[in-house]
């Protein structure tokens, strides 16, 4: 299925630079075709077989339009956080500098919708809605750049609409197109959600526990402000000294703190709390399945949330 993805966006890039698109789609090509986990298109199948869709066609053009809207706020938010790499290739802003960055990702964003807009309008609403959550989100976590009093009610708002929104809308319109009511959608829109949650817990464990795969040095979401939920666990449980010793790492981080900010992250146990996290709302997201038959689509469902449980072990 992945294959089946990769392939059809290949055809698609070749299509469009034949068409003319020149410049901007051979640069969206080189991030879009550069690797990457394709959960989102694979959940999006996987939820239309699962919801007792019978054919590719019918659900494609839908997964692609998830994978370059991702794409699309990929490119943009590696302007913003002035990252010089993503999957193992040149950002495209350091290659041809930021305003040419800035129409590419709109470029994809267009693409995608290009291709969602062949649906029914309910299911074009969903992604309209799903992508203006990312764009508040967006907002909101800039907002939260280094703000100390941030709550887990922030942090999870954020997530809810700018890394778990597109799980949850996706696996929600492929519902909707093999068939199934709102109700029965519902299901795999929550499932979306709750896996979607977990996901970025999983990435927040990873940037402070080091891990060559996520493609950026360890503590980058330190370096960018980005406050997520082992520190903001950290700043609510800590006092007195120890509490404005943690507040002064986080607002003047340098790898050289990294040490110390580990062990007031585990002195807190704030990382285990994570993981906990982490559990529950896979836990959740499992539950949302019992309501289907089994199915190999259900059986390679329950085999992705074992995979974002265990990748950062």
């Amino acid at each position: 299925m992945r294959l089946l993805v990769d392939a059809e966006l290949e055809a698609l890039i070749e299509s469009e630079v034949e068409n003319g698109a020149g410049q901007v789609a051979e640069l969206c090509g080189t991030v879009l075709l550069a690797g990457g986990k394709r959960l989102r298109p694979l959940l999006i199948l996987l939820a239309h077989e699962i919801a007792g869709g019978s054919s590719d066609d019918d659900i494609i053009p839908l997964a692609l339009a998830f994978e370059l809207i991702h794409t699309a706020t990929l490119v943009h938010d590696d302007i913003n956080d002035e990252a010089s790499q993503r999957r193992g290739v040149d950002t495209i802003h350091t290659r041809v500098g930021i305003p040419k960055a800035v129409i590419a990702g709109d470029w994809l964003f267009v693409q995608g919708f290009g291709l969602g807009g062949i649906y029914e309008e309910h299911i074009v609403r969903i992604m309209a809605q799903c992508c203006a959550n990312i764009a508040v989100s967006e907002f909101d976590q800039l907002d939260h750049v280094l703000n100390l009093a941030t709550s887990p009610e922030d942090y999870l708002g954020i997530v809810r609409g700018k890394t778990a929104g597109p799980f949850s809308a996706g696996c929600h319109a492929a519902g909707l197109v093999a068939g199934l009511s709102d109700e029965q959608a519902s299901a795999l829109q929550r499932f979306g959600m709750e896996l979607g949650i977990a996901f970025q817990l999983v990435d927040d464990l990873l940037d402070l526990r080091g891990d060559e795969r996520m493609g950026k040095p360890r503590g980058a979401d330190v370096i960018e402000g980005k406050m997520t939920l082992p520190l903001i666990h950290a700043l609510t449980l800590s006092h007195g000294e120890e509490r404005l010793r943690l507040a002064h790492i986080i607002e003047n981080f340098h790898d050289g703190l990294f040490d110390e900010l580990m062990s007031l992250l585990n002195y807190s146990q704030s990382l285990q709390y994570a993981d906990i996290l982490v559990r529950t709302h896979l836990e959740r997201a499992l539950n949302e399945l019992d309501s289907f038959p089994d199915s190999d689509a259900k059986s390679l469902m329950l085999h992705i949330t074992d995979y974002v449980m265990n990748r950062h072990l």
